[in-house]
């Protein structure tokens, strides 16, 4: 997967890395037990403060994406945690609000979640 930076992105740096990362092992492009670029090595590739891909990694690990191990660094989780765990409902419930103040109605909220859930797997 190879991971890039918006920099007309509004949204952190350190987002957007994990959001990438989330995405790829969501579609399938990080397996399990595979290994993450270091830190240091990530932040030279991208040309971002390595504190910055840091916030990124802890961020996946305490949210059980990642595991932290000394000697392989990043690793992708074999078990991701369920949705009471990540409070996916809360999220859900801040897009449906953001939706309703765009004037956006229920089914074409649900049906532009199912577009986007299927091109995760794509």
């Amino acid at each position: 997967m190879i991971i890039s930076i918006d920099t007309l992105n509004t949204s952190p740096i350190y987002e957007q890395l994990r959001d990438q990362i989330v995405l790829g092992i969501a579609a399938g492009q990080f397996e399990a037990g595979e290994s993450l670029p270091s830190v240091r090595r990530l932040a030279a590739d991208l040309g971002v403060n390595f504190h910055t891909v840091n916030k990124s990694y802890r961020m996946l690990c305490d949210e059980g994406y990642i595991v932290m191990d000394r000697r392989k660094g990043a690793v992708i989780a074999g078990e991701m945690p369920r949705n009471e765990e990540l409070d996916l409902s809360r999220k859900l419930r801040l897009l449906a609000a953001e939706a309703i103040c765009r004037g956006i109605g229920e089914d074409e909220f649900l049906k532009i979640c199912g577009k986007n859930f299927r091109e995760v797997l794509t």
